[in-house]
């Protein structure tokens, strides 16, 4: 296995920094499928196409952008990456978490992930908002297998992936600003397929709330680097067998503008209690 390439994360962070300029960026938010509202809240925004960033494939995702932007969202320096990669298109571990270690030589210490995901909680009425309180690594894979990149730990801890203190704030915006928030566990698979109702019912055994394809590399990599991390899920639909409607793309990203809203003022209330 190759060694994740450091010089291209330098290259790739030294691209954005030099985009970016004075712009010191504290925390950084990835946004799922249908969440690209947040990036367009971001003020004196700085916008970075990915194809000119070092080693950024274009995202393939329909609902993902493929740009960075770089501003400020409730006086807080922000990198906002609109448009991820996912491991279901084909990419290495370490590609999908390349932006995570890009954001962390830049000096962010937060990390925000956001997602759209199935809910297998029964209670779960889509579209709702997910806190993320832990997650299961599905996908068999890990962006630190190999030699140690520079800059990462070798056996990170992962008791608390998802940041407590970060995860109470969460749950105090919500309360003030009566946004229904759920709490639950994130179970990460490869896709592209949707799930089939024996692959529910064996993740309902195996304690997930909520499924997805992608977030889990991102907050590995930066837990390898000490950034703390904070997680929603937007439950877009109701996984397969749990009811009778088919599921498709198109559905998930229309519930997850509905809910893009809410999305957004959490974010905005935890970046003003940070």
């Amino acid at each position: 296995m190759a060694a994740v390439d450091s010089e291209l994360i330098r290259r790739a962070a030294d691209a954005v920094a030099e985009r970016l300029g004075s712009l010191r960026p504290r925390v950084a938010i990835i946004l799922g499928s249908g969440l690209g509202a947040v990036a367009d809240a971001v003020q004196s925004a700085i916008r970075i196409p990915q194809s000119a960033i070092p080693g950024f494939p274009e995202p393939g995702a329909p609902g993902h952008k493929g740009e960075l932007v770089g501003g400020t969202l409730e006086g807080v320096p922000v990198v906002v990456q609109s448009g991820r990669f996912h491991l279901y298109e084909g990419h290495a571990p370490d590609v999908a978490a390349l932006p995570t270690r890009v954001f962390a030589r830049l000096g962010v210490t937060t990390l925000v992930v956001t997602n759209a995901a199935g809910g297998i909680r029964l209670t779960f009425r889509p579209p709702t908002l997910m806190l993320i309180a832990d997650h299961i690594n599905l996908m068999f894979k890990n962006p630190l297998v190999g030699p140690v990149a520079e800059g990462d730990e070798r056996f990170p801890d992962m008791s608390d992936p998802y940041d407590p203190a970060l995860r109470r704030l969460a749950r105090d915006v919500a309360r003030t600003e009566r946004i229904p928030l759920e709490e639950g566990v994130y179970a990460g698979l490869l896709g592209p397929s949707f799930e089939t109702p024996a692959e529910i019912r064996m993740l309902q055994r195996l304690g997930a709330d909520a499924v997805g394809m992608s977030t889990v590399p991102e907050v590995i990599a930066a837990r390898a680097r000490g950034v703390r991390c904070l997680g929603f899920s937007s439950i877009t639909n109701v996984a397969a067998g749990l009811s009778a409607q088919k599921l498709s793309h198109l559905e998930v990203l229309e519930a997850g503008k509905q809910i893009s809203g809410q999305l957004e003022q959490l974010i905005r209330g935890v970046l003003q209690r940070l």
